[in-house]
């Protein structure tokens, strides 16, 4: 069976980013969705109260039984706070996944502001899981902790390729929700080629989870044997009719419709 996507990151009690929105994206999209969870959040709509992260070994223990059990066709990385869990999981992935594509998304900072990595785990996280990855999905602030750059702009984005390429993974999605303006300007950087993706931005408060969920959606569509650029633009469009479907949900950033698609993609 194609579709198979193991999901390491952190849990959101309000049920609109991490692994919730990461389980419900790969289903509506026709995988099976497996986690290892690095952390549980108190979390809402309007922010993170709390974290509380369960002992890195648990983490790799959760990797380990589902990888030799049922295995996986993609893996997506999320929320990893510390140095611990970091080096817990590049070590599983190594010992357990070697040549599963992986989906890595930086989590660094919730949309409320809470931030989500811990500063000390920067240089960790730069050094160990880029290189593994298929495709890196950073948005602006988090590139430029990734690169050391300024990126504020679509010049900004364009001077980044070079130092997000040489991060080491095989693609980077670097994503402009960040930029201003009407509209909402994404770089697929690939070894020799540069896709734009531009689309109409869509004004919402309910944009809670959009990065957990693309991510995620990217990793179905490589787990369904999807290419890189396919995977991305089906993703991009989930997520833009997740954002105009949303549910209204909650005081502060609300979150996405993740079913609205189930029957509506093609993954054959």
């Amino acid at each position: 069976m194609k579709g198979r996507v193991l999901i390491i990151a952190g849990s959101d009690s309000g049920g609109g980013a991490g692994i919730q929105a990461d389980i419900k994206t790969v289903t509506a999209l026709g995988g099976y969705a497996m986690t290892a969870i690095t952390a549980l959040t108190a979390q809402n709509t309007e922010g993170v109260f709390g974290v509380h992260a369960p002992p890195p070994k648990f983490v790799a223990d959760q990797i380990q039984v589902v990888l030799k059990d049922i295995g996986a066709d993609c893996i997506k990385i999320g929320m990893l706070h510390n140095v611990g869990v970091i080096e817990t999981v590049a070590s599983a992935l190594n010992d357990y996944a070697a040549g599963v594509p992986i989906v890595l998304d930086p989590v660094m900072v919730a949309k409320g502001g809470a931030a989500l990595l811990e500063n000390d785990a920067v240089e960790t996280y730069k050094s160990l899981l880029p290189k593994m990855a298929t495709i890196l999905t950073p948005n602006l602030p988090e590139a430029s902790v990734l690169t050391g750059l300024e990126i504020h702009s679509t010049a900004d984005q364009e001077n980044a390729v070079e130092d997000l390429r040489n991060l080491g993974a095989t693609a980077v999605l670097l994503k402009g929700g960040h930029l201003e303006g009407n509209s909402v300007r994404d770089l697929l950087i690939e070894k020799n080629s540069v896709t734009v993706f531009e689309n109409d931005r869509i004004q919402s408060r309910h944009t809670h989870g959009t990065g957990c969920t693309l991510a995620s959606a990217i990793a179905s569509g490589i787990a369904d044997g999807m290419e890189i650029s396919s995977a991305v633009s089906r993703a991009i469009a989930y997520v833009q009719k997740a954002i105009q479907l949303a549910p209204g949900l909650g005081k502060g950033h609300g979150p996405l419709n993740h079913g609205h698609t189930v029957n509506s993609f093609d993954n054959s």
